[in-house]
C-alpha cells in the first residue's frame, strides 16, 4: 500500500484545517498592516499640505514686511 488509506483522513483533514486557520490569520494581519500603512500616509499628506500652507503664509508675510521696508523708505528718503 501507499500508505494513502482512509487512517489518513483524520491527519490530512486536522493539517488543512489548521493550514486554513493560519492563512486567515495571515491574510487578517496583513489587512490591517495595510490599513495602517495607508492611515500612516494620509497623515502625513495631511501634514505635508499644513506645512506648505503655513510656509506660503510666511512667504506672505516676507513679502509684506518688504514692501512695508520699501515704502517707508521711498517715503523718508
Amino acid at each position: 500500500m501507499g500508505g494513502w488509506g482512509p487512517e489518513m483522513i483524520p491527519i490530512v483533514g486536522a493539517i488543512s484545517g489548521t493550514a486554513m486557520v493560519v492563512l486567515i490569520v495571515a491574510i487578517v494581519f496583513w489587512y490591517k498592516g495595510r490599513e495602517k500603512e495607508l492611515q500612516a500616509h494620509q497623515e502625513m499628506r495631511v501634514r505635508e499640505m499644513e506645512h506648505q500652507r503655513k510656509m506660503k503664509e510666511l512667504e506672505l508675510e516676507i513679502e509684506r514686511t518688504k514692501l512695508q521696508q520699501t515704502a517707508r523708505s521711498g517715503a523718508s528718503g
